[in-house]
């Protein structure tokens, strides 16, 4: 009997200390998580600030090109957030009403989607190029070290040859004058094709939207590497 009982307590010894190594293993583990946790960096913003083409009108939110743009980002294992601060109808004097306010969100890389509206309604150039300039000189004032991309745009030739051109001008002189990275066209390969836009014909559709959050992608790219 003596014998069985000591058998049995070494037994129970052996399963207590199995069971002990396990436990704090199984704290090694949680605690090297936690360790890598903290020590993660958080992730930096990216602010998207536009009007429906950013918004992403007539389309699901995910299927918004800064959406799909996350979706890029976390696929690469890239540390960043995407703010989709678009709004539709927005015009670059809306855009200048409330940049502050967006403001308050910490930002890392700033993309400027505004003007097309402008151009829709026959706003002078000049005012346009002027409201653009005051968002990005706040931008610059309230986060000098983010990084700047600008996303080009044109109108219809319908607006006039010359407004046309003056139109375009503005995005290019306004990228090269503040240092900002150029989308050189936001609706290139989008823009005027029927089976890529909504029933409006100014609005991309799904399939759209996927090739608008590539034009981005491609100067983005360069931007956070």
């Amino acid at each position: 009997m003596i014998k069985i009982f000591f058998t049995g307590l070494i037994a129970l010894s052996v399963v207590a200390g199995c069971k002990n190594k396990e436990a704090s293993k199984d704290s090694a583990r949680q605690a090297k998580k936690e360790t890598a946790s903290e020590n993660k960096a958080p992730a930096r913003t990216i602010l998207f600030f536009g009007n429906s083409l950013t918004a992403g009108y007539g389309l699901e939110p995910d299927e918004a090109f800064p959406a799909l743009i996350q979706h890029r980002i976390d696929s690469l294992g890239l540390n960043y957030t995407t703010v989709n601060a678009g709004v539709s109808g927005e015009t670059s004097s809306g855009g200048k009403g409330r940049i502050d306010w967006i403001l308050k969100t910490p930002v890392d890389v700033f993309v400027l989607e505004l003007g097309a509206n402008d151009g829709l309604r026959g706003i002078p150039v000049t005012e346009t190029r002027k409201n653009l300039q005051a968002i990005i000189d706040r931008v610059k004032t309230k986060y000098p070290q983010a990084k700047l991309v600008l996303a080009g745009m044109q109108v219809p030739p319908n607006m006039g040859a010359k407004y046309s051109t003056d139109f375009r001008t503005v995005y290019t002189e306004l990228a090269k004058d503040n240092n900002m990275s150029l989308v050189p066209f936001l609706l290139e390969g989008v823009g005027g094709v029927r089976s890529l836009n909504q029933q409006d014909a100014i609005h991309p559709n799904v399939e759209g939207a996927k090739i608008v959050a590539n034009n981005v992608w491609k100067i983005l790219e360069e931007v956070l590497n």
